[in-house]
This record gives C-alpha cells, structure tokens and sequence, in this order.
C-alpha cells in the first residue's frame, strides 16, 4: 500500500504550497521527486557539459579516419603504378631523343640544301633558287625557313615533293604557288619549306 500511497501524495502535490525552507519534512514523495529533479539535471548536465563534446570530437575524427583512408588509396594506386610511370618517362625520353635527332644541328643546314637541290635535279627540275629566311625562334626549338624556287612539270613537282617528304631529317612544305615560268613552256612553282633544329641551352634553350 506504500506505493500506491506515494502515487496518491504526488497527484495530490501542488507546487504552489511547496515550503523549500522545510524541505527535510515533506512528505516522501517530495523528496524522491526533488532527488529525481537533481539527478535528471545532474545527467543532463555532465551530458551538455562532457559527453556531448566528446561525441563531437569523435565525429570529427571519424570524418577525418575516412578521408585519410581515401587519401592512402589513392597513393597506394599511384604507388602500383609507379614502375609504369617509370618506363612510360623512359620510353618518351627515347623518343624525344630520336626526334632530336631528326633535326639537323646549326652546322648541318648547308649539307641539307645541298641535299634539296640533289633531289630536286634528281626530279627533273630546273633549281632556280634555294634560299634560307630568317630564323623562327620558340621556346624550344628554331624553325628554318627555305624558299624554293623550281621550273618542271606537275609530274616533276609531285616526285621531287614526295623525295623530300621522305628525307631522314624533318622538313615539311607549305605555301606553295604554281605560275607559268618566264619565256619558258615548263611551269614555276614557289614553295616554303620549313626544318627545324632544337634550342641549345647555350641559345637559351629549356
């Protein structure tokens, strides 16, 4: 029956009539329910003060746990890739050096006229000139103009323009203009090759 007693003494409890200066004679009920009262705000207390903020703290490194654990998958790929990267800088360090190659160095340009004007004869055609213009510089490499001037036939263009296209060293051809040569029943044609040679560092090259 003390239970139900206690139960009845809280529904009857008007807090209105509560004297807090003799709070050491209420009745049983109003005390446990003050102590209730105390030990609720004593949870809540040590909850907003303590646990909470760790419970912050927490989320944050766990935030922090998944991206370090993304940021070392990513690495760990990259680390498997390595020995390819490697031989894939290898491989183009190759081929830059044979397109280096390719290019003939500053003392080689006269021999490559010559070898112009080889193949031009070779082709049938009549060299009217073959001069250089003036140096195209970049960052990395100078490009070499020459102005070719010939007198031949169509068929001639065609197979001295196909021999030079199959010249060792780099040289394309542009620009070109086929007239009618001067008091002569052959044809002229005007056209600009272009070599190219690599920047030496003491030219200011990278």
């Amino acid at each position: 029956m003390a239970l139900q007693d206690t139960i009845e003494q809280l529904n009857n409890l008007d807090i209105n009539e509560i004297d807090w200066s003799r709070i050491g004679v209420w009745p049983l009920a109003g005390r446990m329910f003050v102590w209730l009262l105390v030990i609720a705000a004593i949870i809540a207390g040590a909850y907003f003060g303590l646990i909470e903020e760790k419970y912050k703290n927490l989320n944050q490194h766990v935030a922090q746990e998944t991206t370090l654990k993304q940021t070392f998958q990513q690495k760990a790929l990259e680390a498997a890739k390595l020995e390819q990267y490697i031989e894939l800088m290898a491989r183009m360090e190759k081929d830059f050096e044979f397109l280096v190659s390719q290019l003939p160095e500053k003392t080689e340009v006269p021999g490559l006229l010559d070898d112009i004007d080889e193949r031009g004869r070779n082709s049938g055609l009549d060299i009217v000139s073959i001069k250089l213009q003036p140096e195209v510089v970049s960052d990395v490499y100078v490009e070499l103009p020459i102005e070719i001037i010939v007198n031949g036939t169509y068929h001639n263009f065609g197979t001295f323009i196909s021999s030079v296209a199959g010249m060792s060293r780099i040289v394309t051809l542009h620009d070109y203009e086929i007239t009618e040569a001067d008091g002569q029943p052959s044809l002229q044609m005007t056209i600009r090759a272009k070599t190219y040679r690599y920047l030496s560092f003491d030219e200011g090259g990278q």
